[in-house]
């Protein structure tokens, strides 16, 4: 997810910034356009025979731009307003900005019913020159085809210059709201469902049941006080000594690594006065951990491994070595399918719903993406299916669920031969990592900032691809063996080896972030292939062996201040969230950097800001969807497994609070799909 964002960021700052140089307007040129061109065209249009423009305008296009014409003169407020709502060629494209976004809500406010009883109505177009994008505002009978022509001569001809401009069509809008298509209504529908039987079971568990352990399940499992008081719960760290508490904190400062991280792809996509300035500030050190900030991924999949490793291997071991795939993937395929389903469903449909302006036409960008290749991305196979993916961080969950896959296999090879496939293990990690040196080296592939790779292929077969990402998960996935063995085990390590650990594990996280500084950052030495390959390949063992040491140390009494922060038991209700921030915050992103009226401002200060505001505003929207979509899914998944169960062995209290799993489940391997579930943020 965070790399897709660092190509993204990169790609925006690139190709975003190509105006700055001088060739593009020349002095000369930009002092004869400064001019307001809303009062030049319409000046224009006025002072013109009709016969002149008759043949470039349809009728009714013509005639209303007679009559605004005519309100110029007058000096009626609502023709004003069509002059007024224009943009202006933007103050500092220099620095950077290449819009001018006029006054939106001014242009689509127009309304005026002339004498001749026609209704004018204002229309919102960008006028685009080269790079540069000017908002205009036109009667809503004229079209493109009637405005382009007359503002390229007044470009040409009375302002004498050459530059060729036209007004995207596309990009046009109106005060009609687009009526609502079925799939939109569709998930309308459905979200009103059940957010009413989130509703009426609420009530029902608030007025008739004072019991809560004589709750019905269906009620439970869609009862928002319920669901809220399980997903509020605050588990004593000390009340269960399998737990592995630093993982909430793991798991969540990656998240908020990865929501950071994407937010400054919208930065490069928004209207900003200064884009100058965010290319300066991507070739300073602290930039590396945005650019390079796909290796919190890697802490997912280290984690994903680790937890179906330790917690299957127990259960496996009361079973006597049985183990049931079809089962497993079921019950994933419960928890993680419905709420993607749903995702696809609201960034296509709910974007124009629930907002609007000059950069929302269209609604979510990927829209026809997921028009042609949803069902990819339901079977999971996205990231090998096509190149541009339907909800972009969904290649994560495909990854996941494909490794999750071949899960069985590992777990029964190292139940049955134990450290011999432990061995085996890596040996396939070593013959993995020479794929990924390989695949960069033959086909001279690059994800630095001055990547020449244009179509997606080279992100594609070196990030996107489930075997350059499986060494992390399966170094995860010995270290859950590691645990698995020495469950109870004390060791008693000396301040040497402690201090040598956190120095070792420090340096490789640190040089996986750095390493390549100031390599690849624009102006800054070419860095061969070679030791490109190498970094990527290497980086891809260090980090999960580093993560694994931090997890080791915590857990083994050796944390300290780093063990009390990641283990603190506030980081568990947003654990708990963390799949459905991850599902939802890009939305969020979207919706907020798209909503804008005016040019934006970047700094680093300006982008904790935003940061804050739609993390906010995403765990508000994920804590109510969770309710109403992810809740009822693990109650039905509960439901189903108590069906299938015979009577639970006592006192088997395995790792039951690394889940988010309801009060009404057993602890036992109901833990897997549940915390696998939250891995997959």
């Amino acid at each position: 997810m965070v790399a897709v964002s660092s190509v993204l960021l990169v790609f925006g700052l690139v190709t975003g910034l190509q105006f700055v140089n001088t060739d593009v307007l020349h002095e000369n040129e930009l002092g004869r356009i400064l001019t307001p061109l809303g009062a030049n065209f319409f000046d224009y249009f006025h002072k013109e025979s009709l016969h002149r423009v008759s043949s470039k305008m349809n009728t009714e296009c013509l005639t209303d731009m007679a009559e605004v014409a005519n309100g110029i003169s007058s000096q009626k407020v609502w023709a004003l307003k069509m002059i007024d709502s224009w943009g202006f060629i933007p103050s500092g494209i220099f620095t950077g900005e290449t819009f001018d976004l006029g006054n939106f809500d001014e242009c689509l406010s127009i309304a005026r019913v002339t004498e001749a009883n026609r209704k004018i109505r204002g229309k919102y177009c960008f006028l685009i020159a080269k790079s540069i994008k000017i908002a205009t505002c036109f009667p809503v009978s004229c079209f493109a085809d009637d405005m382009t022509p007359l503002l390229n001569n007044i470009i040409q001809n009375k302002l004498n210059t050459n530059i060729s401009i036209k007004i995207s069509e596309t990009s046009c809008q109106t005060n009609d709201r687009e009526p609502w298509n079925v799939l939109t209504v569709f998930t309308i529908v459905i979200l009103s469902v059940l957010s009413i039987i989130a509703t009426l079971a609420t009530l029902y568990d608030y007025f008739f049941c004072e019991d809560q352990s004589g709750i019905p399940i269906i009620v439970k499992s869609f009862s928002a006080r319920a669901n809220s008081r399980v997903l509020f719960r605050i588990v004593d760290n000390k009340s269960n000594p399998n737990v592995i508490e630093c993982l909430h904190g793991i798991r969540c400062m990656s998240l908020i690594w990865v929501i950071f991280s994407h937010e400054f792809i919208f930065a490069t996509t928004s209207p900003n006065l200064n884009m100058a300035d965010l290319l300066k500030w991507a070739q300073k050190p602290l930039a590396s951990f945005v650019l390079d900030g796909y290796f919190s991924v890697d802490s997912f999949f280290v984690l994903g491994g680790l937890l179906v490793s330790m917690i299957v291997l127990r259960t496996m071991e009361k079973s006597k070595g049985k183990l049931n795939p079809f089962m497993m993937y079921l019950h994933r395929i419960i928890r993680i399918l419905p709420v993607v389903a749903m995702a696809i469903l609201i960034y296509m449909t709910m974007m124009p719903v629930v907002s609007g302006g000059p950069m929302f036409k269209g609604g979510y960008h990927g829209t026809h993406f997921c028009a042609r290749n949803w069902y990819w991305t339901l079977l999971f196979v996205q990231n090998y299916a096509v190149l541009n993916i339907c909800l972009d961080h969904t290649w994560y969950l495909a990854v996941d669920m494909q490794l999750y896959i071949i899960s069985p296999i590992l777990l029964i090879a190292i139940y049955k031969w134990g450290k011999k496939a432990a061995a085996g293990i890596c040996v396939l990690i070593v013959l993995l990592s020479g794929c990924l040196f390989a695949t960069q080296m033959v086909n001279n592939y690059s994800l630095l900032i001055r990547n020449d790779d244009d179509d997606g292929v080279a992100n594609k077969k070196l990030y996107l691809a489930t075997h350059n990402h499986a060494a992390p998960w399966l170094i995860g996935f010995l270290f859950g063996y590691f645990l698995h063995l020495n469950r109870g085990k004390k060791f008693e390590l000396s301040k040497l080896t402690v201090w040598s650990g956190w120095i070792l594990s420090l340096a490789m996280l640190f040089t996986s972030i750095f390493a390549l500084y100031p390599a690849g950052k624009f102006d800054s030495p070419p860095i061969s292939v070679l030791a490109e390959s190498c970094y990527y390949t290497l980086t891809r063992l260090a980090w999960p062996l580093a993560i694994c040491w931090i997890i080791f140390a915590c857990t083994q009494g050796y944390g300290g201040l780093a063990n009390s922060f990641l283990s603190s038991p506030l980081w568990q209700p947003f654990s708990r969230l963390s799949y459905s921030m991850y599902v939802w915050h890009m939305l969020v992103q979207e919706v907020n950097s798209r909503n804008v009226r005016t040019t934006t401002y970047f700094s680093a200060y300006q982008m904790m800001l935003r940061f804050w505001r739609d993390f906010g505003n995403t765990l508000l929207m994920s804590y109510v969807l969770y309710l109403i979509i992810e809740a009822p899914l693990s109650g039905f998944d509960s439901l189903l497994r108590r069906r299938r169960e015979s009577p639970p062995p006592s006192n088997l209290k395995l790792i039951a609070d690394q889940s988010e799993e309801t009060e009404n489940q057993k602890p036992e391997i109901e833990n897997l799909a549940v915390t696998q579930n939250r891995m997959n943020s």
